[in-house]
């Protein structure tokens, strides 16, 4: 029911203790507000490198003797392989990665990292290393571990 005063127009709300339980229990709201703030964190300590965090995260993770296939890549990433091409496109045009066709399989595309974006991540993994060491120490002991331990445990969906 909405209310009928012309001044506020205000849907009937969802019980304050509901919207509490939420914010307290849900654990997507809560991981969701962990990534922002790591985001922002090493957003900030790869600013100079012009990377966002999932930027360097591709590149690390592209960067392998073998070029990955995108369909390998982006379940690895928890993509889609669309979402993952969109997100590997910027890095192509700045020449760090390169986008190619699978010898064996001409409809597969994989992923090369190229001499420049090598170049780029032997600077950047340094500074990774710093904001990463920075922000664990902040952390009480042991939470690192117990946090990736925890969030290994997330099963893939399907």
């Amino acid at each position: 029911m909405v209310s009928s005063t012309p001044e506020l127009l205000t849907p009937d709300l969802l019980p304050l203790e509901t919207v509490h339980h939420v914010r307290d229990t849900c654990l997507c709201l809560a991981t969701q507000r962990a990534a922002r703030r790591l985001a922002r964190h090493f957003d900030n300590a790869l600013r100079r490198f012009d990377l966002t965090n999932n930027q360097f995260s591709l590149l690390v993770s592209i960067n392998r003797p073998v070029p990955p296939a995108i369909g390998q890549l982006a379940p690895f990433l928890a993509m889609s392989a669309s979402t993952l091409t969109a997100a590997v496109k910027p890095l192509a045009r700045r020449g760090l990665v390169m986008i190619e066709p699978d010898a064996e399989d001409r409809r597969s595309k994989r992923l090369r990292i190229t001499p420049v974006g090598v170049a780029l991540m032997r600077e950047a993994v340094l500074v990774w290393r710093s904001a990463h060491a920075d922000y664990e120490r902040g952390l009480a002991d042991g939470a690192a571990d117990a946090l990736r331990a925890a969030l290994a445990g997330v099963e893939p969906e399907g």
